[in-house]
């Protein structure tokens, strides 16, 4: 058995159940840590989990007793496990997050979240610059986070502003100042790039910044009114006062923070877990140096949310929500959690000890409390917009007599065909003429309206240049962003929507020697009667039934409510009036395969004007890019110069080229 973390498939057990002696399986498998794969009989992955000991986690799954009917549904499917031995548990964590995010198992608590968590940034300058940043950290300037979301930093940065003066204007905005801007004037910035303060000064309030934002309040205070004494002692009023002014507005900051420690430098998360209606929240609240920056609700896909799922969820999130960020020392949380290899596992990452509190005090209690709350109010909200899509996806499935063929499809799993159980429980939305007792138990709790699902097609391009085409799914009352695809279109004249629309859904579903995809129940084409036929044109060529196309006409000045439904397959055309609850589904779709498209096109169109990650470089400006550009014969010669050829050319810094290479690679 390999011993390194990617060890090779020749070289992982596995055991099949029918064709193998699952016991010898188990009596030789490896009691070292590592991650399992629990594989179905169209090999796909179902679950990814980590054990500390491989041999009695895997054991434990086949047992006569599962801990919850999501775990026995899953064993009954498994023809495979995978397992791959890793050197320590943090390795097994990582590796686990890795596959999970790439496989992404049914059976598995996930959490997206595409977006990483934002930092506030102090640049390394003479004059350094306050700034909202994403990405990833490094050592040349300070970084303070990360912040539950985008609003934390910008309310942060107003207030590194009001009180410290601090600059946030870009390098090259500052290099050029021949005199104070607005924020100098309205008293938001000390004007550094005019000489209205001394670097030294200026040093000082970055420095008392840095420890305000590491929850060194007191001191901050204190050396603000020492200065503002010692220069009225000096008879220095004018500077006394912008002291005073300072006090002030740190003051009016800290008496704003609706919690606060009272000794001052806490670091904590606080992660609050509810269940409620068969779905979950999970709310994380941030705590630093003392000072609550707000919280964040994320709402993961669970398989059948029973009430008694808290801690496995909060232990799915402390798995993946800290792989690739920083952790606090103190985590505190509502749900009662046994998971010492976890917390073993994630110390060693952090190279630190992190303590869980399960009964905090004081007030670490009102922290707690008030994410729990927090939690429950975004559940009941979401709760209350899935309502609503429940709406408007009965208004939809009635208005086109969908209703038989999803019953139909029910039915047939019902007989023994591949049983699909992802997606929460719904009481409010099932289609109720199905036997019942023809239905398996897990198939009885399936939201029948959640299987509509809904593709749409859309074209863009700028007079001919740059054209894609966009595929976006809706699927269970939502958008399916992960299932969104972009066509470049090619070897059409330009300017040729029909040509374009064509070739798009053309490769969507000629699937010869391709995997075979899950077939819509609606395609909606946003376009005339011209983009319709051509569609008609290739479900006919491809034998699909026409049936599924629904083009939606644009009405008088392109308003929403006033769009007519066209069918190819001669049913009459519709026009449903404003505020139809399937006619807003309808917009919402098709303005989301609008916007897909159109972002994809600009992009690529940015990409062929040579537009480029050079222009999200600080100190890169319409010049230095044109001499970058000109020097190395485009972008993909100056990601491939290093930092020497680089300082080549003109108006390049040290700091400057190694900043574009950092960003380039």
């Amino acid at each position: 058995m390999d011993d390194s973390l990617n060890s090779s498939s020749a070289e992982t057990p596995t055991v099949q159940q029918d064709t193998f002696d699952l016991a010898a399986f188990l009596k030789d498998l490896t009691t070292r840590p590592g991650v399992y794969r629990m594989i179905d009989a169209q090999g796909v992955v179902m679950y990814v989990g980590k054990a500390k000991n491989l041999k009695k986690r895997v054991s434990s799954y086949f047992q006569k007793t599962h801990a919850s009917p999501r775990t026995a549904h899953m064993v009954e499917r498994i023809v495979r496990v995978d397992v791959t031995p890793t050197r320590t548990e943090a390795e097994a964590l990582l590796l686990e997050n890795n596959l999970i995010k790439s496989l992404n198992p049914r059976y598995n608590i996930l959490f997206r979240d595409d977006k990483s968590y934002p930092y506030l940034r102090i640049t390394n300058h003479k004059y350094p610059r306050v700034a909202y940043y994403r990405g990833a950290v490094d050592k040349r300037s300070q970084f303070f986070g990360p912040f539950p979301n985008a609003w934390a930093v910008k309310e942060s940065i107003q207030v590194l502003q009001r009180v410290f003066l601090l600059r946030t204007c870009e390098d090259t905005v500052f290099a050029h100042r021949s005199r104070p801007c607005l924020q100098a004037q309205i008293q938001r910035c000390s004007a550094p790039c005019v000489g209205h303060i001394s670097p030294e000064d200026y040093a000082r309030d970055v420095a008392a910044a840095s420890r305000f934002l590491r929850g060194d309040h007191r001191s901050v205070l204190a050396e603000l009114e020492e200065k503002m004494l010692e220069a009225s002692a000096l008879l220095e009023f004018e500077k006394a006062a912008v002291y005073r002014n300072q006090i002030s507005a740190l003051s009016r900051v800290l008496q704003k923070q609706s919690v606060d420690t009272t000794g001052g430098d806490d670091d904590a998360d606080i992660v609050a877990v509810v269940v409620k209606g068969g779905a979950v929240c999970v709310n994380l609240a941030m705590v630093r140096g003392g000072r609550h920056l707000g919280d964040k609700p994320l709402f993961p896909s669970v398989v059948q949310a029973s009430e008694d799922v808290g801690p496995e969820v909060l232990e799915a999130f402390l798995s993946q929500a800290y792989v690739d960020r920083p952790i606090p020392s103190l985590l505190i949380v509502n749900q009662d959690l046994d998971a010492p290899e976890l917390m073993m596992a994630l110390s060693e990452q952090a190279g630190k000890k992190i303590t869980l509190i399960r009964q905090p005090q004081s007030e670490r209690r009102k922290w707690l409390d008030m994410a729990v709350d927090n939690a429950m109010i975004a559940l009941e909200r979401r709760l209350a917009e899935q309502g609503s899509a429940q709406f408007r996806t009965r208004a939809l499935v009635e208005l086109l007599g969908l209703e038989s063929r999803l019953e139909e499809e029910l039915q047939q799993q019902a007989v023994g065909l591949e049983i699909g159980v992802g997606g929460a429980a719904s009481t409010g939305g099932a289609i109720s003429t199905v036997d019942a007792a023809a239905v398996p138990e897990e198939l009885a709790s399936i939201d029948v309206l959640a299987t509509l699902r809904v593709e749409c097609f859309d074209i863009s391009h700028t007079a001919g240049e740059a054209t894609q085409a966009s595929c976006v799914v809706f699927h269970n009352h939502d958008m399916q962003s992960r299932e969104y695809r972009r066509y470049n279109i090619d070897g059409i004249t330009p300017g040729d929507d029909y040509a374009a629309m064509r070739q798009a859904v053309t490769r969507r579903y000629q699937r010869e020697g391709k995997a075979p995809i899950a077939m819509p129940h609606v395609v909606l084409i946003d376009g005339g009667k011209g983009q319709i036929e051509v569609v008609r044109q290739v479900f006919v060529e491809l034998g699909l039934d026409v049936g599924l196309i629904v083009g939606v006409k644009k009405g008088e000045n392109r308003k929403v409510g006033l769009e007519t439904l066209v069918f190819p397959d001669g049913r009459p055309s519709l026009e449903l009036g404003p505020g139809h609850p399937a006619l807003m589904l309808i917009a919402q779709i098709r303005d989301e395969a609008h916007r897909f498209a159109i972002t994809g096109m600009r992009a690529k169109r940015a990409k062929a004007r040579q537009a480029s990650a050079l222009d999200e470089i600080e100190g890169i400006g319409a010049k230095r890019k044109q001499k970058l550009l000109s020097r190395f014969g485009g972008l993909r010669g100056v990601k491939a110069a290093s930092i020497e050829d680089l300082l080549t050319v003109e108006g390049i810094s040290k700091t400057l080229a190694e900043e574009i290479y950092r960003r380039l690679h």
